[in-house]
């Protein structure tokens, strides 16, 4: 062996010692860095013709473990769904308070009942009076204030999906950046590890927005593709697209998140994403936090309806000289049209004499009016004429009124006890909401009474969306549907239902026989219906058609907030109906009397009436008291948060697992640098002795000469 090839074999061996020492200092000094990936530098000997001359480190490297890696992001990307579901569903939860506790909503429910139970036995108790009116109106605003709150939970959560969407696109542009470099330093023989390193680091983070995969590119870097296969980077980046700048209400339908691949056309992303942030903020932004507003405003519609049931059924004494009814949303001539039973209408002096009474009867499609007969045409007119112009009725915007021609005089309608009107099991006051406690500001039920023969009001061509969202998320299509001719409830059915010009390939609509319009998925179809717009008016209330049955879990969401007490009881306790009205009272004899308590125990008793309730948020409803219906809900909301909790804490203990293991694969070992560092170390001097030795003899072979 020659002396220029022991300097040489020495020389090589001193720098791979010398790089091996640098990449242990590096480990060493990065040894408690989160997310730092130990450095492996690859040495190989060098041989020449067979003989060996000396070492080199061809790479310096990253010790991933792709499996593992691959299984950490993986478990840290469902933590990341699982705790911002957990995170924002909890400010949900608590907005009702202490489902147990006698301060939070549900408990509030309870007392409005109860604050009616000491007014049966002092009903002239202006103090008593007044604490139920202010526990009614207390529950009421709670609703509205909660009803608020969820709906700037989904705001929040809509903020951060567009703060995500904007990070997952400066990720991909960074990490395909990374690309570019790592692929440059591969193509020098340069060191590429601090690179890879920090596109590790930004993949990770990548992974805690949305499940991804990657794959390492033959010329250095990776390839990272969505759940379902999307390429994100790799070959260049895409781009996500999202934008909603709008209020968020309880109508809000949001739009798709869109994905442009490189070089590749734009497509939805909701169905790549099955965890990560992104898609638990939608899962809360678009069914959890709906859920729960819709449960609570068919809670309050129930509690609002069965209190406007009793008041109803009662008077005030003497009684109010006007009673101004709700918008029923629709014709006079439909909305009278199939009442059965009798009820009366009957005007009091202010000491609660009867000056002037008329009797209605409605049987088989037939009414009368103190024995006169009339038609949904005529019956406000042979009304009118039968009170002998002590009051007068009229309609105007979808809204029955009667007003006393006196103003001394009061008026009140009062249901026969043996056989009650009714029209959707609502008697004929409670139907038009003449002596309503409760008001609300858009239509809150959706029992209409009309049949298929029924005019519903809307104008021909009048139009509206529906769009229909799979269950991923993503918008699968907006359909728009125009009202056809005809007028007719049957007509707009059809249309509906059409499978070329309605929605008939998705589900569809059905008039049961209360009036009530609602929508079913075909059998097996998996997605949800909302309304995209609705440019429908009806004459003569001016309501919407989603308005007015309620189509779409957002319309129904939005009734919670639109209930408040009525404006003229709360400035006036006496208007407050705690008597009944004797019906039978001829004209000339007392009707009411000031000291009557029986209509305080009905409103009393009001929450603990079995009444059918429809199917909001993922419950399926059915017949149940009030009270039921908020303890049942009352223990989903708690149970659903109980469960969304351990789910997070399972995920993060999965992650936390998964990332232990690929931190003891790739982390950095103490023990194992330091034992390096004295291999290497005692290597980089036995290559100088070489060299050292080499020189000695070079000396010795010169001094020869």
């Amino acid at each position: 062996m020659s002396l220029n090839l022991i300097m040489n074999t020495s020389t090589s061996g001193l720098m791979a010692a010398q790089t091996q020492l640098r990449v242990v200092s590096d480990n060493v000094a990065n040894v408690n860095t989160p997310g730092y990936v130990r450095k492996i530098a690859d040495q190989v000997a060098m041989t020449s013709q067979g003989v060996g001359s000396g070492v080199d480190v061809v790479r310096v490297r990253l010790a991933t473990d792709r499996f593992l890696q691959a299984a950490a992001m993986s478990a840290s990307s469902e933590a990341a769904r699982q705790g911002v579901r957990y995170d924002l569903y909890d400010r949900v939860q608590s907005l009702f308070g202490d489902p147990g506790g006698t301060s939070g909503f549900f408990a509030q429910v309870d007392s409005v009942f109860a604050a009616f139970t000491g007014l049966a036995e002092q009903p002239t108790s202006t103090p008593l009076r007044q604490d139920a009116l202010y526990k009614a109106k207390a529950v009421f605003d709670e609703a509205a204030r909660i009803s608020t709150q969820i709906q700037l939970v989904r705001a929040d959560a809509n903020s951060r999906i567009r703060g995500g969407v904007d990070q997952v696109n400066n990720l991909l542009r960074e990490i395909e950046a990374l690309n570019d470099e790592i692929a440059r330093s591969r193509a020098t023989a340069s060191d590429a590890s601090g690179p890879e390193s920090v596109q590790a680091a930004l993949l990770g983070e990548l992974g805690k927005l949305m499940d991804v995969r990657t794959s390492v590119r033959d010329l250095g870097g990776v390839t990272v593709r969505s759940g379902s296969g999307t390429l994100l980077a790799g070959r260049g980046h895409a781009v996500l697209e999202y934008s909603y700048s709008g209020e968020v209400q309880a109508e809000t339908t949001f739009g798709d998140i869109f994905v442009t691949e490189p070089g590749g056309a734009r497509r939805s992303l909701m169905d790549d994403l099955t965890s990560g942030e992104l898609r638990g903020l939608v899962q809360v932004r678009d069914t959890e936090a709906p859920a729960a507003a819709e449960r609570l405003a068919e809670l309050m519609t129930r509690v609002a309806d069965e209190l406007n049931r009793a008041h109803n059924a009662n008077s005030a004494a003497p009684p109010p000289n006007r009673l101004t009814g709700r918008n029923v949303g629709q014709a006079f001539e439909t909305a009278i049209a199939d009442f059965t039973g009798n009820s009366n209408v009957v005007v009091t002096n202010a000491a609660g004499v009867v000056q002037a009474r008329a009797a209605i009867a409605f049987s088989g499609g037939t009414m009368t009016v103190n024995g006169v007969p009339a038609t949904p045409a005529t019956f406000l007119a042979t009304l009118n004429a039968q009170l002998g112009g002590a009051a007068t009725a009229s309609f105007a915007n979808g809204v029955l009124s009667l007003q006393a021609s006196t103003g001394t005089n009061g008026v009140a309608v009062a249901d026969d006890p043996v056989a009650p009107s009714s029209k959707t099991g609502r008697g004929f006051s409670h139907f038009f909401g003449l002596n309503d406690l409760v008001t609300s500001s858009a239509p809150a039920v959706y029992e209409t009474g009309m049949t298929a023969a029924s005019q519903h009001g809307f104008a021909a061509g009048q139009t509206l969306s529906f769009r229909f969202f799979a269950s991923h998320g993503g918008v699968m299509r907006d359909i728009q549907v125009a009202v056809p001719p005809g007028g007719d409830m049957a007509s707009l059915l059809d249309q509906l239902n059409s499978p070329v010009s309605g929605v008939g390939r998705f589900g569809s609509f059905t008039l049961d026989n209360n009036g009530a319009l609602t929508f079913a998925n075909v059998p097996g179809g998996d997605w949800r219906m909302a309304i995209a717009s609705d440019q429908t008016v009806q004459a003569p209330s001016g309501v919407s058609l989603t308005a007015l049955f309620g189509i779409g879990g957002g319309v129904r969401a939005s009734r919670a907030d639109s209930f408040s007490l009525r404006s003229d009881v709360q400035g006036n306790p006496a208007l407050l109906a705690l008597g009944q009205l004797d019906h039978a009272a001829a004209v000339g004899a007392l009707a009411i009397t000031p000291g009557d308590g029986r209509g305080a125990q009905r409103l009393s008793l009001a929450g603990q009436n079995n009444v059918r309730f429809e199917p909001a948020g993922g419950g399926g409803g059915g017949v149940l008291s009030v009270s039921r219906y908020a303890s049942e809900f009352s223990g989903e909301i708690g149970g659903l948060a109980a469960a969304m909790k351990r789910q997070k804490d399972a995920a993060v203990s999965v992650s936390a697992e998964a990332t232990a293991r690929q931190v003891a694969q790739e982390g950095v070992n103490l023990d194992e640098e330091l034992v390096l560092l004295t291999t290497y170390q005692q290597a980089f001097n036995a290559s100088a002795r070489m060299i050292e030795a080499a020189r000695e003899m070079y000396d010795v072979l010169l001094g020869m000469v």
